[in-house]
């Protein structure tokens, strides 16, 4: 297919279900019920609460509409993007890339309801494809953002442009709209410095929401004749191998509702103490040695779960106390007293070698010292999930099901079963599911 596919505007549009490779269709499937499952558990935070009001009292009523996961209340279908990407967003355990260290889908999935939501006539296979081409173009645009800027900045930089890139598909826009729809999208992009973020954890987070919104208002613009700057993150090094190789496959999932960085922290900590759960005041000091990326996660004494979800002690200590860690570890932080004591204890240490590996390696290691005096240490550890060592169906599946609590068990099989389903089945059947408030 690669040969055929001469320009990313012809990817964009001719690609179609049946050019994906098996592996990379169910890749797919498996991204959209991780998405989903972190969704439901993300609506029931303020960032998310916030954002649905935001969009209810700003666009509520708007020609073109779209529902809110979960909620199912239309408003405008940018800010249905803003709103259930923000959601998305709101918990730190969705799939992710290295050499990005950031997140498409928290865009894409969104950018693709906000287009195909109460359309007439759409199927599973639709969103499956028009998700991987979303997925595609946005992780080009992300590497090349990587190489070639010299701050780091957040997902919503890039992830912008696959928003775009769904956008121009699902509106059938010709070639030179696809272009100035990706263009218009780059431009517009929010390119936050992540590091500022992370030193300063808040509810903007990973810019995805306002990634999502730019890409999708984007599309809309270009449709009307908006013209947009060429898009310079899309360039043949980038691009040449659309179709032939594809970046889907690379994504990593989160065992752990918390910043990829602090993971092999945790499992590290997990196998040590075989999560059987830890006493705050056995401990005297926990050192842990990881990249240097990772020791800026340094808040120890978190106050939210924006605060939590980017704290290495808060996220190691919680899960030493509690023997695992699940959302509802760092959703109120300020009420997990022997967390927040453990936390205290921990010491965060650079290790030159594994921060000369990183992004294409994040490894640590953790030395626990008791007050009796004796200590245990772990091997250096990289977290489960990437590529090399993926989280099975039957992992995702637990996880999933694991963060829909808030909804029926009937109604949490039927939405996995389906996402996962072999066969191809008309698209409302599945926004419905996910589109009724948690009392329906």
């Amino acid at each position: 297919m690669g040969s055929t596919y001469g320009s990313v505007a012809n990817f964009i549009q001719h690609t179609t279900y049946e050019d994906l490779p098996a592996e990379v269709a169910h890749q797919a499937k498996r991204c959209l019920l991780d998405l989903l499952g972190v969704a439901a558990a993300g609506t029931s935070t303020n960032l998310s609460q916030i954002l649905y009001r935001h969009a209810l009292e700003h666009s509520g009523g708007a020609n073109r509409a779209s529902r809110l996961l979960f909620n199912g209340s239309r408003v405008g279908a940018a800010d249905a993007a803003l709103a259930n990407a923000g959601t998305l967003d709101s918990l730190d355990g969705h799939d992710g890339h290295r050499l990005v260290k950031g997140h498409a889908g928290a865009a894409i999935l969104p950018a693709v309801l906000a287009f195909m939501d109460e359309t007439p006539g759409l199927t599973a296979n639709d969103l499956l494809t028009a998700l991987t081409v979303g997925y595609e173009v946005s992780l080009r645009a992300g590497i090349a953002l990587h190489r070639t800027a010299t701050e780091y900045h957040s997902s919503g930089a890039w992830n912008a442009v696959g928003a775009a890139a769904v956008g121009a598909r699902l509106l059938r826009l010709g070639t030179d709209a696809t272009h100035h729809a990706l263009g218009i999208a780059e431009y517009s992009a929010p390119r936050g410095p992540m590091m500022r973020a992370i030193k300063h954890p808040t509810m903007v987070k990973d810019s995805s929401a306002w990634g999502a919104r730019a890409g999708v208002s984007a599309a809309f613009l270009a449709s009307e004749g908006f013209t947009g700057a060429p898009v310079d993150l899309l360039s043949p090094r980038e691009t040449r191998d659309l179709g032939v190789r594809w970046r889907i496959l690379e994504q990593y999932f989160k065992p752990y509702p918390v910043c990829r960085w602090s993971h092999p922290a945790i499992q590290a900590g997990l196998s040590l103490t075989a999560g059987n759960g830890l006493v705050a005041d056995d401990i005297r000091e926990i050192e842990v040695i990881t990249f240097d990326a990772a020791t800026r996660l340094h808040t120890s004494a978190p106050k939210d779960t924006e605060e939590a979800q980017y704290s290495l002690p808060f996220a190691l200590a919680s899960s030493l106390i509690h023997g695992e860690l699940a959302a509802e570890h760092i959703l109120a932080p300020q009420k997990e007293s022997g967390a927040l004591r453990l936390a205290q204890k921990i010491r965060l240490t650079a290790s030159g070698r594994m921060s000369e590996e990183f992004p294409g390696r994040r490894r640590a290691q953790i030395k626990i010292t008791y007050e009796d005096g004796q200590t245990h240490s772990s091997k250096p550890v990289e977290a489960e999930g990437d590529p090399e060592s993926p989280l099975s169906d039957e992992v995702l599946l637990t996880k999933f099901y694991r963060n829909s609590r808030r909804l029926s068990p009937k109604r949490s099989l039927a939405i996995a079963e389906m996402t996962l389903s072999e066969t191809n089945y008309p698209l409302e059947d599945l926004t419905d599911l996910l589109m009724h408030p948690f009392d329906i």
